[in-house]
């Protein structure tokens, strides 16, 4: 992280994208990823060397750790692109709201995407807590206590499949973002930022939109 706050007027290369803008251009990624097309952009060693001071990435990436979920490759994104911040099951904490909150407060940028996945092992994980009661050890057991709502709602609304609880899970925590964290819900009200939530398809490569807060 650069060690100063930012401001879009400050910003030495690159254009100053609106969130509409920024989702454009990460769902253009994905679309080449998908079809085989990615152009891998941003990766030589000038780019590398014009970053080395600065940085100014249009989207902040919350998703989960999976290690198929890799998100500057499924959305076609190079060096300086994308400020990622990832847990299993895109689990929030205090620690987390800090690093999205630095994302929007210093750096300006103009999405938070939420990036969940088709057969996430943690809500998998929770499926199988709450159908059977018996939690797993040590901290995963804080995964599970977490993602519980989302299941829970899911089974509510008749849906016991664990892709249709990611989807929900997704909502869910694309939603307690903006009710928890003042910066960004402030950032939606000045619609210099947008929320969006996304479920990737491992099968094809595809990051289907699910969830919207803020103008896009």
């Amino acid at each position: 992280m650069s060690g100063h706050k930012d401001c879009a007027a400050d910003r030495p290369f690159g254009q100053v994208l609106t969130p509409a803008q920024a989702w454009t251009k990460l769902r253009d990624g994905n679309n080449r990823f998908v079809s085989g097309t990615s152009s891998h952009p941003n990766q030589d060693a000038s780019h590398r060397a014009a970053l080395v001071n600065t940085q100014h990435p249009f989207a902040v990436i919350f998703g989960c750790s999976d290690s198929r979920l890799a998100a500057e490759i499924i959305f076609d994104l190079g060096l300086g692109d994308a400020f990622v911040v990832r847990t299993a099951g895109h689990v929030i904490d205090n620690t987390v709201l800090g690093s999205l909150e630095y994302s929007i407060d210093y750096l300006q940028v103009p999405l938070i995407v939420i990036l969940g996945h088709d057969s996430c092992g943690a809500v998998t994980a929770t499926k199988g807590a709450v159908e059977t009661g018996a939690m797993p050890a040590g901290f995963v057991r804080d995964l599970v206590e977490r993602i519980t709502p989302s299941v829970l709602t899911s089974l509510r609304n008749g849906e016991t499949e664990v892709n249709e609880m990611v989807v929900e899970h997704v909502k869910q925590t694309a939603q307690r973002l903006v009710e928890t964290s003042p910066v960004i819900a402030a950032a939606l009200e000045q619609q210099r930022t947008a929320v969006v939530g996304l479920s990737y398809r491992l099968d094809e490569g595809r990051a289907e939109l699910v969830s919207t807060f803020g103008t896009l």
